[in-house]
Parts: C-alpha cells; structure tokens; sequence
C-alpha cells in the first residue's frame, strides 16, 4: 500500500526535576546542600532513509516520544540523560507542523537529519542554589517540558522524468519496457492505483528514475478520479513525458485529451506547466486513422515541444525516447 501523506504526534522527554537534599554524613561537620541537577530529557530526530518508499508505518504507529531525564539525586548526582530517539522518513518527505501549516523541512538527500522536537533542560538542585550568605538552600527547579508538535508528513517522490496522461495511456507498459519496474497492466481505466518509480539505466553507469504517475481526467485537480492525491508528485521532477493515446479504440480526440490534462496541471500548479515537456504519442500500432497523430505533432510543434511516436507492443520508438529523456535530465557523458 502506497501512502503519501500521514499526520503524526512527536513528543521530546521532559528533563528531571532538580533534588534537594542535605549531606549527613559523620566526618563532614559542614555537610550543607547536595542535591543533584535533573538530567536532559531525549530530542526526536527525524532521519531520511532510502530504504524507505511510503508512510505507511505512521498509520500503525503516529505517536513518537522520546525518553525523560532521570531526576537529580542527593550526593550531587545528575540524573541520566533521557535517549534521544530517530525517526525514519523516506527522502522526498515534506515536514509541516500541523497546528500553523508551516513548513519546517523537506528532506531530498539520504541520511539528511532535522531535529524535530528539542528536549526539556532538566532543573537545578539546592546546591546550584547554595551562597555565603544562603547556606541551607531549600529551593530547587522541576524540569522543562520537552517539545511536543503535530505534523503533517506529505511524501513526494524523486523522480527527473514523471510519466503523465489519460488514464490507459500507456505509461505503466512504457516504464515497464524501459526499467525494471512491474506494475500492473490491464485495459480498463485506473489500473494503476498508486505511482511508481523506475530505474533507466544507461551507457556508462548512468541512470535517471522515471515515476508512472496514476491517470488524470477532467477535475482531478478537484479530486474528479484519483483526485489531486498524486499530482504534488510531478513537481519536484524535471521533464514531464506527456503521453497521448492515438489508438483509435478511445474514441476521443488526441488533441483534446492532451489539453485536458494541460489545464489540469496548471490549475493544480501553474509552475507544472512551465516544467520542461515531452510529447509521447502512444499505442501507435493501433492507430489506424493518421490524421490522430498528425494533429497531435502539430500541436506539439505550434508550442515548441519534442514530438515522439513510440507502440510500447512492438518497441517502436522505446530507445529514441529513452535517449531524449536522458538527454534532457543527465549531465553530458564524463562531465
């Protein structure tokens, strides 16, 4: 199960209260005060991983408290320190603190570390109290309550090319000719019922990640089909594949589906129209009537965009395609 958004509960340790306490040993006549300081309580540390893909372990488990300080002890002994606990988010993880909507961080690198919730300072005993003048102190400090917040964790993928259109346009049998990826394939609308993310690799080692975005339709900026749920993966990717299906078989207009998903986007965010575009004519060993493909490479050339024919049956087009993408994406060869 594919989960891209949680809300969780995060909780640092209180430190321990400070102690009072007066020495009464036999040999020191002048014992006075010996009450130990409270010892810190333990911060929570939210930590990216990229053994991690989803949220769904915050579904199970939405409270995360670290430990409180020990209390202080007589002997002028602090108390232990409360263990810091770390969290693991998948990179690609939006931190918001639920209660003002602000944004606190946004983790794109594995191993990136942000310390979400700061522990209480433990409190002074009487003896931090002790003066010439104030020789028996009785005062002495509780600790300070550790930070406790409401976020809201919002995932979206890390991707340099997404994968969008209709829905049965083509885009999981096309990740799946050219990655290792396997999702499901079937002809009926929205089979793919979550993103998923592909490895192209090519010559030399290099490799770029492709995510096979679930389908748009008409309102889905509006939550019409899958709704908005999987459009915020699309803007931190680089290029966008814009794949058409010119199949005969839908019945609609190439043309009109691609605009369509155009409005979409821009009335999601008008920034993911301005994101560098490719456009894919799919399924083209099903296209019968050549007129559908023609009108969409006008329309692609009317607005300056890279028109491509690919039938991902048959394999026509696959490897020119995968080398635009790539060139779009990747660093030139020994740079």
């Amino acid at each position: 199960m594919f989960i891209d958004e949680v809300r969780i509960l995060v909780k640092a340790g209180d430190g321990g209260n400070g102690c009072m306490a007066f020495r009464r040993e036999k040999y020191v006549p002048r014992g006075g005060p010996s009450g130990g300081d409270g010892g810190r309580g333990g911060d929570v540390v939210l930590v990216a991983s990229e053994h991690q893909n989803t949220l769904l372990q915050f579904r199970f488990n939405p409270e995360h408290k670290a430990e409180r300080g020990r209390h202080g002890e007589g002997s002028n002994r602090t108390g232990a320190e409360g263990r810091s606990i770390e969290v693991q988010v998948p990179v690609g993880t939006v931190v918001y603190d639920e209660s003002t909507g602000e944004r606190l961080h946004d983790f794109t690198a594995p191993g990136e570390r942000f310390l979400v919730a700061r522990g209480g300072k433990g409190g002074r005993g009487n003896a931090r109290f002790a003066t010439s003048t104030h020789q028996a102190p009785t005062e002495h400090e509780p600790g300070r309550p550790g930070e406790e917040k409401h976020l809201r964790l919002e995932l979206k993928l890390l991707a340099d090319v997404a994968l969008v259109g209709f829905p049965n346009a083509g885009k999981s049998t096309l990740i799946s000719r050219i990655s290792a990826a396997r999702p499901k394939i079937a002809d009926y609308p929205f089979t793919t019922l979550e993103p998923h993310l592909g490895v192209v690799q090519m010559e030399n080692y290099r490799s770029f990640v492709v995510a096979d975005i679930p389908g748009l339709i008409e309102g889905a900026h509006r939550g019409a089909g899958l709704g908005i749920q999987f459009l915020r993966h699309i803007e931190r990717t680089r290029l966008l594949a814009h794949l058409v299906d010119v199949s005969d078989a839908t019945g609609r207009d190439p043309v009109e589906d691609f605009e369509t998903v155009m409005r979409e986007l821009e009335s999601f965010s008008p920034l993911l129209v301005e994101k560098p575009m490719i456009v894919v004519a799919t399924k083209l060993d099903a296209a019968q009537n050549a007129a559908r493909v023609d009108s969409l490479r006008r329309l692609a050339a009317g607005r300056g965009l890279a028109f491509f024919e690919i039938s991902s049956a048959t394999g026509q087009g696959i490897e020119a395609l995968k080398f635009a993408m790539a060139e779009r994406v990747l660093p030139p060869a020994g740079a």
